[in-house]
């Protein structure tokens, strides 16, 4: 593995932690971009990557990514995260997750982790056997905050497509709007039937073709292939899967007025927002729309090192302020000539003391 700091998304973070244990057969990467509002807070995505470079790249992305996304959520947490390198059948065995406990306890919270894509609640779990520094657990009442994160990020994403569909469109509900949904997994599900339930139309891509239909049919949409959906012809585009979807070739074929979706790092490069504000497509920054599952994490994570139990209530509270900053993003876009993410980017790098 080449040396973190010369990596093109190094960016002066303060921790990049390589974990080893033979034992377990665990490989992973703990990254920590600022710590200045609070620990580096952030899930961790277990995934195969063909190249160990890529997992480095994801890591200094994602915890970059988390570092904006806290700040702009108002939450006291820095930004991290981490990723599990796995192996080409995804094994995932209890000592492994018994190794990554150990591993984030012996940064002393540094780092609280939390789920990401191959991560479910049970393996939380596990890990907070062995150490506290985790959020994500199972709660005992419908009323309090915690569990699985993705519906409330669902939730955000939803309510930040209705402020995007009012600002661009000036529509003041779903009904006939077309949504391109790229991606149909736990949170782009959960904004499928968010939108369905207020009306939308819905075009649907998953790789997983059989879950994919038995969503379309669930909600009366449209499917197509994978490959097809970031040119389907439609008022939103919503990625949802991994990141990078967005670069000079894609943008050039997309066909659509609004890009909406909780997928991080949806931006190839920096100047691919420019090239969407040039288009004069709408963008809604991945980091501001999608903050709704570490502001559960967050809530259910703080509450208990008060010693109390955080509500639902609480993050739906957070939740519902996503729209009113994506409406500040996109007036001081509109009002500076200057690309959203650019804005959103210089509005967290001010609050984690960057500017």
């Amino acid at each position: 593995m080449t040396a973190f700091w010369t990596e093109p998304d190094y960016d002066d973070h303060e921790m990049v932690h390589v974990v080893r244990d033979r034992a377990s057969g665990l490989m992973a990467i703990i990254a920590v971009h600022s710590s200045h509002l609070g620990p580096g807070a952030g899930g961790t995505r277990f995934w195969h990557y063909p190249e160990p470079k890529d997992a480095l790249r994801d890591a200094l992305r994602l915890s970059r990514g988390m570092s904006y996304k806290n700040a702009m959520a108002g939450l006291p947490m820095g930004g991290g995260k981490a990723v599990i390198l796995a192996d080409k059948t995804r094994t995932k065995t209890p000592e492994l997750l018994a190794a990554f406990g150990d591993a984030v306890e012996g940064l002393g919270g540094r780092y609280v982790t939390a789920e990401d894509v191959g991560i479910a609640e049970a393996d939380m779990v596990a890990v907070s056997q062995r150490t506290a520094h985790v959020s994500g657990l199972p709660v005992t009442g419908e009323d309090n905050a915690g569990g699985d994160p993705g519906p409330f990020t669902s939730y955000g994403i939803y309510l930040g497509i209705k402020a995007a569909v009012k600002h661009k469109l000036g529509a003041d509900n779903m009904d006939g709007v077309h949504v391109a949904v790229q991606g149909t997994g736990s949170v782009g599900a959960g904004v499928a039937r968010w939108l369905a339930k207020d009306g939308a139309q819905l075009t649907l891509a998953d790789i997983d073709r059989d879950a994919v239909k038995g969503l379309a049919d669930e909600l009366g949409a449209q499917v197509v292939d994978p490959d097809a959906i970031l040119r389907t012809e439609c008022d939103v585009l919503s990625p949802n899967a991994l990141g990078a979807v967005l670069n000079e070739e894609t943008i050039a074929q997309l066909n659509t007025q609004i890009v909406a979706g909780g997928a991080n790092n949806q931006l190839a490069r920096a100047g691919h927002g420019h090239a969407l504000f040039e288009r004069g497509i709408l963008y809604a920054p991945d980091y501001v729309i999608n903050a709704g599952g570490i502001m559960s994490v967050a809530t259910e994570y703080l509450a208990r090192s008060e010693g109390r139990i955080g509500r639902v209530e609480e993050v739906h509270s957070l939740i519902e302020k996503i729209p009113a900053r994506l409406e500040q993003v996109w007036r001081t876009s509109e009002a500076e000539a200057t690309a959203p993410d650019v804005v959103a980017d210089r509005m967290a790098q001010e609050l984690i003391g960057r500017a």
